[in-house]
């Protein structure tokens, strides 16, 4: 119990630590996300676990994310630096809730595949989670992760990516 309280304590503390994003969301300037595009994003989601072995997103939800202001602060709210974060340490869900309507989801194959399809063009993050609970534990292990991609209009084939937090 003693580890649990500690944990809830650094998670809030870690998260005090990262600014909340200063700008407004302005559904303007997500807007492309719902125009129909010629556009194809196929990707996989997994997570190398403590051991080595690969862990897929399956059956998580995967999200595109318009790359907006109010979006990269939020992301940089969530993930600091990195293209991970821990699953104890993610924070709870504060964004604009106009922001959550600006997104696209699927979910993932059991081997973490996913495809967005008629994609218009333009800056977005591919979001998701990788998280499991190791027998014996009480700590979920693993955490969200998420790569940026570009479409620019021109691809004649899918864009491809790779979300692993790396």
């Amino acid at each position: 119990m003693r580890k649990f309280i500690v944990a809830c304590l650094m998670t809030i503390a870690l998260c005090a630590c990262r600014p909340a994003p200063t700008a407004t969301f302005e559904a303007p300037a997500a807007e492309y996300i719902n125009k129909e595009g010629k556009g194809t994003i196929e990707g996989h989601a997994f997570f190398r676990d403590e051991k080595g072995s690969v862990v897929y997103a399956a059956g998580e939800h995967v999200f595109l994310i318009p790359v907006t202001t109010y979006a990269e602060q939020r992301m940089a709210q969530v993930f600091g630096t990195a293209k991970y974060v821990q699953a104890k340490f993610l924070p709870w869900d504060q964004s604009d809730a106009g922001f959550r309507k600006y997104m696209r989801s699927t979910k993932a194959e059991s081997t973490g595949t996913f495809k967005f399809e008629k994609v218009a063009p333009g800056d977005y993050f591919v979001a998701t989670t990788v998280s499991w609970l190791p027998e014996n534990s009480f700590i979920m292990k693993g955490g969200a992760i998420y790569e940026k991609v570009t479409l620019t209009g021109k691809e004649k084939d899918a864009v491809k990516v790779i979300v692993s937090g790396k």
